[in-house]
């Protein structure tokens, strides 16, 4: 899937609620609506049935009853920066979801390292054999 076709549709379908942000900043924050929310209808992606399959699974947690995936950003002051960061972020999080892990080559552990393992049980082993009573 092109990433300009996904951005394109996460700019024209996402639902987007403003809010005042939290924190520090005075008189400005108290007065503008900077925070964004923004809200994805994942049934409605342009993806084939096995990769959204794949996308529900993998953002489970970021899901709403509503099957939406929610996204807030209040990092600036602008609105529109914090759309612009919304709108990235939800790209990232879909791709990432998209993508397979590489898989896990097996190797074998070098032998110097096996023979350290070994050496090390040796020392240990002598150490406990000293607090047996000598008689026995």
């Amino acid at each position: 899937m092109e990433s300009e076709v996904l951005r394109e549709w996460i700019h024209n379908n996402g639902r987007v609620d403003f809010s005042r942000s939290g924190g520090p900043g005075g008189q400005h924050v108290n007065k503008t609506a900077t925070k964004v929310t923004l809200h994805l209808p994942i049934e409605t992606l342009p993806l084939p049935e096995g990769q959204k399959e794949r996308v529900v699974h993998k953002l489970t947690n970021r899901l709403n009853s509503e099957n939406e995936l929610v996204i807030q950003s209040s990092e600036s002051r602008s609105q529109a920066h914090n759309r612009e960061v919304a709108e990235q972020r939800a790209l990232s999080l879909i791709k990432s979801a998209l993508s397979h892990p590489k898989r896990r080559k097996r190797t074998r552990p070098p032998r110097a390292a096996n023979e350290r393992r070994l050496q090390h049980k040796k020392e240990r082993s002598k150490t406990k054999g000293y607090r047996k009573d000598p008689n026995q």
